[in-house]
């Protein structure tokens, strides 16, 4: 019996400078964000939220997963880049003799550095469903840094 072949169609896919500039920033990623990320549960006094991160032509959506929190639990803040999103989940209070715990409690923290052209000006933020859904425009051409020339 023959095992089967799995075809990897991307790697049929030309260079791009763009596709590199993914492939490192992933591998980075894994390299940096996901030790922090097991320390950070490890302990249940800290977590990170699972989230993902959507480019657009107009913007970087982020959902965040924070199931079980309201808005005012829930701090957004924008520093130029830098995105964070932190709170605190509390623990339910229990009747019964809790056997098995897999859901993390306590302060949360997820930060992330976004390209240099965002429009932090005009963030949205809104929460639905227990994901909050935080979308970043782009600067537009007229935003960005460009030569003015000296008459």
């Amino acid at each position: 019996m023959s095992t089967p072949v799995r075809r990897n169609d991307t790697a049929l896919a030309p260079w791009t400078p763009a596709a590199e500039f993914d492939r490192i920033t992933q591998q980075l990623s894994q390299l940096f964000d996901a030790p922090w990320a097991q320390l950070a549960t490890a302990g249940q006094d800290t977590f990170v939220p699972l989230a993902d991160v959507e480019e657009t032509d107009d913007a970087y959506v982020i959902d965040v997963e924070l199931p079980g929190l309201k808005k005012k639990d829930i701090n957004v803040e924008i520093d130029g880049r830098r995105i964070v999103v932190s709170g605190e989940r509390k623990e339910e209070k229990r009747a019964g003799l809790l056997r098995r715990q897999t859901r993390a409690w306590g302060q949360f923290r997820y930060e992330l550095v976004l390209p240099d052209d965002v429009d932090d000006e005009n963030v949205q933020a809104t929460m639905s469903d227990g994901v909050l859904h935080l979308r970043v425009p782009k600067r537009t051409v007229s935003q960005q840094r460009r030569q003015i020339e000296v008459k």
